[in-house]
């Protein structure tokens, strides 16, 4: 009679691994649901057994390390993605015009912030300098009235 295993991450290779590294193996092969199930099970059943396991996911990078490197962001990758052609001609055109017009609704867009930022900067400048020549005004007359006195 033949016994077989029914795990498909025991091989010749995990026989001189030690349980933690088999575990270890097993879970990683799970994915990171797996991990966190396991961590979620250790505080339910022995809160130092999840504690533990969710200072081993952090110390390894476990828990955060893929996730946080293949995010992308919409840059230049997406752009490559709006100037494949789709095939239907009218649609290309159709596309090319549209992107055209945002592109040229968001460069008019930029330049009235710029204008904006402008605008608000010569009106902060003007306050200022509106308030410097009203001290200075102030100080003359208060030197002129003491020296009245």
């Amino acid at each position: 009679m033949e016994t077989s295993m029914t795990t498909a991450a025991y091989t010749p290779a995990t026989e001189r691994m030690g349980w933690f590294s088999r575990t270890e193996a097993w879970l990683d092969s799970k994915g990171k649901g797996a991990w966190i199930a396991a961590m979620v099970l250790g505080f339910v059943f022995f809160w130092p057994v999840g504690l533990a396991l969710l200072f081993y996911m952090i110390w390894s990078k476990q828990m955060f390390g893929k996730s946080c490197r293949t995010r992308t962001s919409h840059g230049p990758s997406m752009r490559f993605h709006a100037s494949r052609s789709s095939g239907n001609s009218a649609f290309d055109a159709y596309k090319a015009d549209t992107l055209r017009r945002l592109e040229e609704e968001q460069e008019n867009f930029e330049a009235f912030l710029q204008r904006l930022r402008e605008a608000k900067d010569k009106a902060e400048f003007d306050q200022f300098m509106e308030d410097r020549a009203r001290q200075a005004s102030k100080a003359r007359t208060e030197a002129e009235d003491r020296e009245d006195a």
